[in-house]
């Protein structure tokens, strides 16, 4: 019960925190020597490129690697990507959406907060552990983003928007700070683990404190863009990506993560971590193709905003399946 509540106040702290902080700016009660948006790029790299590499080092440096299974764990994160754009575009069919709908519904149902509340949800609900195997499984996440979500979101964009080549947006991918610190980490914890080296003692002790801290940093930051509007009309749309969010892909992942055996691996985390992450609400970055390629951004903020509340919500039944296996 502590972890599920600890998780639950996090999430509320720092978008409460987040979106305050917004409100008492905008409305000009208080005045900050930055703007907002150069405070939310400070939290984002302060998470993102100092707290997150020394966690994620640590974390991937205890895993057992030994099973070669836990090769697939990656194939099913981006697996459940797929699957929910996929749906997506079914769904925006059955409810007859125009193209610029489309588009933000696409986003919507493919792009998953995996790395913020993934990340959290995980390390208080199975450990370290749990946390290191988040960057496994989503180890080719920004590559589907950068090169299958955005180039398919701008299909359903403006005409006048200009459209880049897949070269372009591969040489963005593979000079992105936050992405190579990520994979960078990735493969200096699967180095340490795999070296036998012992990780010193002190290292659970700063995870156990930069964990926390670097998703309430993430969270806090996402609070500080959060817009609570428009959610009433777009009630359909955001019903259909929480179907797709917490009905039908978790379902199939987990489905699939049994018939690869992965309650048999890693201690039965590995099955726990698909049945987590394939859970997750709409990530934030969700909104960024709207933005960019002139699609419905108040549906895409309202779905976003519609399943991190109602993530929130099923946080215990999640906390209750994982502890079936």
């Amino acid at each position: 019960m502590f972890k599920f509540l600890f998780t639950f106040g996090l999430i509320i702290l720092g978008l409460s925190l987040g979106y305050l902080i917004q409100r008492m700016v905008r409305e000009m009660i208080i005045q900050l020597p930055i703007s907002l948006d150069q405070l939310r790029r400070i939290l984002l790299k302060t998470a993102l490129l100092f707290i997150n590499p020394i966690t994620v080092i640590g974390a991937i440096w205890v895993i057992e690697l030994k099973d070669p299974r836990i090769v697939t764990l990656p194939f099913l994160g981006m697996g459940a990507i797929f699957l929910g754009g996929l749906l997506a575009l079914w769904f925006s069919k059955l409810l007859q959406l125009e193209r610029k709908q489309t588009g933000s519904l696409f986003t919507c149902g493919s792009f998953t907060n995996l790395g913020t509340m993934g990340g959290l949800v995980c390390y208080i609900f199975l450990g370290e552990i749990g946390f290191g195997l988040v960057y496994i499984y989503r180890l080719f996440e920004e590559f589907i983003y950068y090169t299958v979500g955005f180039p398919i979101a701008k299909l359903y964009g403006s005409a006048s928007v200009e459209r880049e080549g897949f070269l372009n947006q591969l040489r963005k991918l593979v000079s992105d700070a936050f992405i190579l610190v990520s994979l960078c980490s990735l493969v200096l914890g699967s180095l340490f683990n795999l070296s036998g080296l012992k990780r010193p003692e002190l290292y659970q002790t700063v995870n156990s404190i930069f964990i926390p801290l670097g998703a309430l940093l993430l969270i806090i930051s996402i609070g500080l863009t959060m817009k609570i509007s428009k959610v009433q009309d777009y009630l359909k749309e955001c019903m259909a990506v929480s179907v797709i969010k917490f009905l039908i892909v978790p379902a199939v992942m987990t489905s699939l993560a049994f018939l690869l055996g992965y309650h048999e691996m890693v201690g039965g985390h590995l099955i726990k971590v698909v049945i987590l992450l394939s859970s997750m609400p709409v990530a934030f970055n969700a909104l960024i193709p709207p933005s960019l390629y002139d699609l419905d951004v108040d549906l895409a903020n309202s779905c976003w905003l519609f399943s991190t509340s109602l993530f929130i919500i099923i946080l215990p039944v999640l906390y209750l399946m994982i502890n079936f296996f």
